[in-house]
């Protein structure tokens, strides 16, 4: 398992590579001994450890247990940072899996981890979660495209004549071969 920390140097709270799973990393827990909790992600399923009033407990959920990964924007007094997360229907289960100050990047990021774990991308606008994008099942919804192109008169379409070649041109470069003889590879 790798570990999934920042790297020395790096001003960034938290970055996993969605491409490097499984992952294991720590992640605070207000509820939990030390305000620790080991999570391991897969593919597949997601480990919660941690220990609570010395009692140790191992959460072992499928990750369709998770409703889907959301950007959230979180300030803190007068600072304020992007974060990717793993959200759950209970909100102690939320699992941070990017944090940083750029929004490009948290775009980017959340991006992959929902097409990486195959699960809906949400947001947090404040009222809550939604899914910014239409969707029917996995399948995303989105506005009709024209249709292609055919031998129909639609109106807004181009001639058909626009689509045929253009014959050849002869022209007085063109090398004419006269009164020779022919190789052909015959039986």
């Amino acid at each position: 398992m790798r570990s999934g920390g920042c790297p020395a140097g790096s001003s960034r709270g938290l970055r996993l590579d969605p491409y490097a799973l499984p992952v294991r990393y720590a992640a605070s827990d207000a509820a939990a001994d030390g305000r620790v909790r080991d999570i391991e992600l897969h593919r597949e399923r997601v480990v919660v450890r941690r220990r609570v009033s010395g009692v140790p407990m191992a959460l072992n959920m499928p990750l369709s247990a998770f409703t889907g990964i959301a950007l959230h924007v979180v300030e803190r007094e007068a600072d304020a940072f992007v974060m990717v997360a793993l959200m759950h229907k209970d909100p102690g289960l939320m699992l941070p899996l990017f944090v940083t100050r750029e929004a490009d990047e948290a775009m980017a990021e959340w991006r992959t981890w929902g097409s990486v774990l195959g699960l809906p991308l949400l947001v947090d606008d404040g009222n809550g979660l939604r899914e910014p994008f239409a969707r029917v099942g996995g399948v995303r919804v989105a506005k009709v495209k024209p249709r292609r192109r055919r031998r129909s008169a639609l109106r807004k379409r181009r001639p058909s004549m626009l689509m045929r070649r253009v014959p050849g041109k002869l022209t007085a470069e063109a090398p004419v071969h006269r009164d020779e003889r022919e190789i052909i590879a015959r039986n």
